[in-house]
């Protein structure tokens, strides 16, 4: 019996290890897959600047900012916070930031929700859903964050 109980507690101990460990690669797939959808987002803004601008002065509503700030807060926001997002430095506040650049791109487009095909605002809404999971779980093991507050510096 103590056999048992012995090696009852090893598998315990291992299948604690192997679920810490996906859970940490799911977050890790998770914070790469979201990053990137907003980074090609920021790298089409800045790759024809003039067609950005042209767009959040006729076509998006963003509220209070003037068009030319919210294109550069925009543009900004999609290529740096998802940057850190990916290494996973200050992932809290980027996943934040990110969950906001997504909320502004619903809110100031409003024809999201008048198109056919339900993607457009569907992909929006999984995003959100997906920055919601790392502000609330953190960006796991595989991250910058989780090896600066490691006393030992190791993961």
């Amino acid at each position: 019996m103590h056999t048992f109980l012995r090696l009852h507690h090893g598998v315990s101990r291992f299948d604690k290890q192997i679920d810490h460990i996906a859970g940490s690669l799911l977050v890790l797939a998770i914070r790469l897959f979201v990053g990137w959808q907003f980074f090609k987002a920021g790298l089409v803004k800045v790759g024809d600047w003039s067609a950005t601008l042209s767009l959040f002065r006729d076509e998006y509503h963003v509220p209070v900012l003037p068009p030319e700030f919210a294109a550069a807060m925009g543009a900004g926001g999609e290529l740096l916070l998802p940057l850190l997002l990916a290494v996973g430095l200050f992932s809290r506040p980027a996943t934040i930031g990110l969950f906001v650049v997504n909320l502004m791109a619903v809110i100031s487009y409003p024809q999201l929700f008048m198109f056919e095909c339900p993607a457009a605002i569907n992909d929006h809404f999984y995003w959100g859903l997906l920055l919601l999971v790392i502000a609330a779980f953190g960006p796991g093991r595989a991250s910058l964050d989780a090896m600066l507050k490691s006393p030992s510096g190791k993961v």
